[in-house]
């Protein structure tokens, strides 16, 4: 238990960002997994090839939502049993649910096919760009249950006080990925299929060291003889059912963006999309990786009934997001030239299209911090409900309804107010829960 004694020291800003910053960086590293796809393909193969990863993202972004809200889920259910000293049974719990993760994984990577071919036919897209679509995910469905365990594992071990070791993994399936996309699609000339390969295997890196670290007894979690507690499944699938929204909603929105650029602009609009997605990307993954990093703090807490650390850590937090947000808002605006130029040349009809999107759409980077946040906070707090609320109505809801009326009104420069918007809308909400729930958890006033 040697391990668990890093919640019980003193809760200052240095202890926080001992379990933020390796997270933040392996959240950033993660991120770079699409965006080096993203580098080498637009450089060596063309924007249709980039156009296509874009198009691919629904049905990747539905693999994702499963293994988020497993793994979201199941880390906040097996952490509160760890503060409650009922470290036996979380252990077993753990083992059950990273059982669940690689039978859910057989069974989408054997329906992923018949779904990918549906998909792409009812898009109407130029054969080039959808013999991209079909190549790309064909590969990358190989991988679902890597991709399965590797997101669970990357929180397991920060659950576990390994977060160095979850960033180190990062780091190494990041470069994994870079050198195998330079040499698959530069050496070998394998396209669009070296770059999904290389996703793939890059993702993997976790995975491989995870088997290894919880097959040792001396990890605080660690396999041990499953238990089947359907309670705990349940309890897992509601408590991450907000991450898991979110990784879904992410998807059917980039298909809305996808047709409506389709509709004012063509393919170039898909490509231009694609990069400032990657912006977007860049800066969530710094506000996501600050949340996986406290989560399992809050989780503790909250399990130990320790509101005067619970209170401290989230007041703590949401100055860190303030600044992180400042400073992501002004780079993304004065670097925007340069971050679209890695992708598409300035001669290019893409370029002028992400120059512009990018501008508008930094400032839902003001925002965006803050909404994660919340909705990682009620996931650790075991209120599942009101986390996928809060994430359902950020990327669906107010999504949703910008997408449908802001482009009537303002053309092309509307699909890109649309994000402001609605991130600006749900940072409304998300400052109602956070108000009305603060005596309930703690976090506002003592309890008792």
């Amino acid at each position: 238990m040697e391990n668990q004694n890093v919640y019980l020291k003193p809760l200052t800003l240095k202890s926080i960002l001992k379990f933020a910053v390796p997270t933040i960086a392996m959240s950033v590293f993660m991120s770079f997994y699409s965006m080096v796809d993203g580098l080498f393909v637009s450089n060596l193969i063309g924007t249709n090839a980039l156009s296509a990863i874009n198009l691919t993202a629904p049905v990747i972004q539905l693999v994702t939502a499963i293994s988020t809200m497993l793994a979201t889920g199941g880390s906040a259910v097996i952490m509160k049993k760890m503060g409650e000293q009922k470290t036996e049974e979380a252990k077993e719990d753990f083992t059950f649910l990273i059982l669940v993760n690689v039978l859910v994984g057989l069974v989408m990577c054997g329906l992923g096919y018949p779904v990918m071919y549906c998909v792409f036919e009812e898009m109407n897209l130029s054969a080039d760009v959808a013999g991209y679509c079909v190549e790309y995910l064909s590969r990358y469905l190989m991988f679902t249950v890597p991709i399965l365990l590797m997101n669970n594992f990357t929180l397991y071990m920060i659950a576990g006080g390994k977060a160095s070791l979850s960033f180190l993994c990062s780091v190494a399936g990041g470069v994994l990925n870079i050198v195998l996309d330079y040499v698959l699609i530069a050496v070998y000339d394998m396209g669009i299929s070296g770059a999904a390969i290389a996703t793939g295997l890059g993702y993997s890196v976790t995975t491989v060291v995870g088997m290894f670290v919880f097959s040792g007894k001396k990890s605080l979690l660690h396999f041990k003889k499953p238990v089947f507690r359907f309670t705990v499944l349940v309890n897992a699938a509601v408590n991450g059912c907000s991450e898991m929204a979110t990784a879904l909603v992410t998807g059917i929105i980039t298909m809305m963006f996808n047709w409506t650029m389709l509709h004012y602009v063509g393919e170039n609009g898909i490509a231009a999309v694609t990069i400032i997605m990657y912006v977007l990307m860049f800066a969530s993954s710094l506000y996501t990786g600050y949340s996986y990093g406290v989560s399992p703090m809050i989780s503790f807490y909250h399990g130990g009934e320790n509101y005067e650390k619970l209170r401290k850590l989230i007041a703590v937090s949401l100055r860190v997001i303030g600044v992180i947000s400042i400073l992501m808002a002004a780079a993304s605006f004065l670097l925007t030239k340069q971050l679209v130029s890695v992708f598409a040349n300035p001669g290019n009809p893409v370029y002028d299209l992400a120059v512009t999107g990018n501008r508008i759409c930094t400032i839902a980077l003001f925002f965006i911090g803050f909404n994660i946040f919340a909705s990682g906070m009620f996931t650790a707090l075991s209120n599942g409900i009101v986390s996928a609320v809060l994430a359902f109505s950020r990327s669906f809801v107010f999504m949703l309804v910008m997408m449908l009326v802001l482009p009537a009104v303002f053309g092309v420069n509307g699909i890109w107010l649309a994000t402001p918007a609605a991130e600006f809308m749900a940072l409304v909400f998300s400052a109602a829960m956070f108000q009305k729930y603060k005596k309930r958890y703690g976090y506002g006033k003592s309890i008792g």
